[in-house]
């Protein structure tokens, strides 16, 4: 499988320098990148980021609680740009099902990333909703599984053999917490990881041999100790 690696980022600078590597194939953003980065008009700055990224597919995420306004703003969203994925949390904040917002968007030919995904359950739902044709990205959130002990991989496996159904349906390793992530990602075959920068600059380094990695690591011990002054 050949893992499309995205960006996780909102940063307007960031995305300049990153748009311009061929390894990244897509950029994802979500309201906490846009607050990160200074965005003050959600609209405005996202016009701004797609004046650099026009060719690569991006996501930009509906930000409303009830389903009739995240319907609206998908719309919206989904005007901005032939490249744009309308980002939708899987749930609302009152734990709702997004269907009606998936279903209708969906059924307009608009281009969906189903968000905040932690199991195949959820995965089974949104197809259970959507047609053959419409690309839908399903992103689920190995990291913060993990974070609370749970193993987020058997979710993965069966939401990957549902999907296989659907030749439009994407699935998205998302919240990742270090390179490794991106081999388990492409062990399981999924078809996109996003990860922010200084993780893919890492995987850009990929190669080292354990020799290597042991005579750096012992190196920069004897640095920090010579630098220290430290005597036994």
């Amino acid at each position: 499988m050949n893992t499309k690696i995205f960006c996780d980022i909102a940063d307007i600078s960031l995305i300049k320098k990153f748009n311009n590597k061929s390894i990244v194939k897509g950029f994802t953003t979500n309201p906490s990148l846009m607050r990160k980065a200074g965005a003050k008009d959600y609209k405005s700055y996202s016009k701004k980021i797609l004046d650099v990224c026009r060719n690569k597919p991006i996501s930009f995420e509906v930000f409303a609680d009830d389903q009739n306004s995240m319907i609206e703003q998908g719309r919206k969203i989904n005007s901005w740009g032939k490249n744009v994925y309308v980002k939708v949390p899987v749930v609302n904040s009152k734990n709702n099902f997004s269907g009606n917002v998936i279903k209708s968007l969906n059924s307009e030919n608009i281009k969906l990333n189903i968000t905040a995904v932690y199991t195949a359950k959820q995965t089974a739902k949104i197809l259970k909703l959507i047609n053959k044709k419409t690309k839908v990205i399903i992103s689920i959130f190995a990291g913060r599984a993990g974070d609370t002990g749970k193993d987020p991989i058997p979710e993965f496996i069966k939401s990957i053999k549902l999907a296989k159904k659907f030749k439009n349906v994407e699935i998205l390793w998302a919240s990742v917490r270090e390179p490794y992530n991106y081999i388990q990602a492409k062990q399981l075959g999924c078809h996109i990881i996003t990860i922010p920068p200084a993780v893919i600059e890492k995987i850009e380094k990929f190669g080292k041999s354990f020799n290597q990695l042991t005579k750096e690591t012992v190196k920069a011990f004897l640095v920090d100790s010579k630098k220290s002054n430290f005597k036994i």
